[in-house]
């Protein structure tokens, strides 16, 4: 009796296990039939502000004198500014930066001018075209006795594109579709469904230049993840 009761428990546990394996299974399987793709959106769109460094240096041994042309300098730099229609809110004058060859500890003893002295203008403008035209009007500050200076690497000519959130929803809506595009052709190839969504994100968004040569120019891009369910 004890014998047949032991079989009959044994048989009980061997089934529930069998189910149990069964059941776990195939969850994985059904875990397993999801796919998950990325949908790119790209726009090229043109800056629409501008921070433009109009630097001027100079040199010599007297200070007093080096001021006063720093002085006449800002006012024939905003004087072109102003006429040319950029408005005096969008102009602000920095310190001037001096450098003391005789103070410095590791100068050379052999020096023609004690004073350096760099001096920036900074346009701050939202009217890019307009300042793109008297950038390359710049040359006629030298009837003004103005001789500006090459932008470097501390004081770039830099662009922005600020209108972000004007065009953040076409883009996710672009970025969503292509997913779903290459979700759909996943599916087919699979000789599946495709079911709801599981999961989704959005990258963040980017802004670079388009190229080298027109900084003006902004690409902005996303990057949306999707994982789907197949059916």
């Amino acid at each position: 009796m004890e014998c047949k009761v032991e079989a009959i428990v044994l048989a009980l546990s061997l089934v529930t296990v069998g189910m149990c394996v069964k059941t776990g299974l195939e969850s994985i399987s059904e875990n397993q039939r999801e796919v998950s793709v990325k949908g790119l959106a790209e726009m090229e769109v043109k800056a629409n502000k501008v921070t433009w460094p109009i630097i001027v240096k100079f040199v010599g041994n007297d200070l007093n004198e080096i001021y006063t042309k720093v002085n006449n300098s800002n006012a024939a730099v905003r004087k072109f500014l102003t006429q040319n229609g950029i408005p005096a809110s969008d102009i602000s004058v920095n310190a001037p930066q001096i450098q003391d060859k005789e103070a410095e500890i590791y100068g050379s003893v052999n020096f023609t001018y004690r004073y350096s002295v760099t001096n920036i203008v900074t346009v701050s403008s939202k009217n890019v075209d307009l300042v793109r035209k008297l950038m390359s009007r710049q040359g006629e500050l030298l009837t003004k006795g103005v001789a500006i200076s090459g932008s470097n690497y501390e004081n770039p000519v830099v662009y922005e594109y600020t209108d972000l959130n004007k065009i953040k929803p076409r883009m996710i809506e672009e970025a969503t579709k292509n997913a779903r595009e290459a979700a759909v052709k996943f599916a087919k190839d699979s000789e599946s469904e495709l079911g709801d969504i599981k999961n989704a994100s959005q990258g963040q968004f980017s802004i670079d230049n388009r190229d080298q040569n027109t900084p003006f120019i902004k690409k902005v891009r996303v990057v949306s993840s999707i994982s789907y369910y197949l059916e």
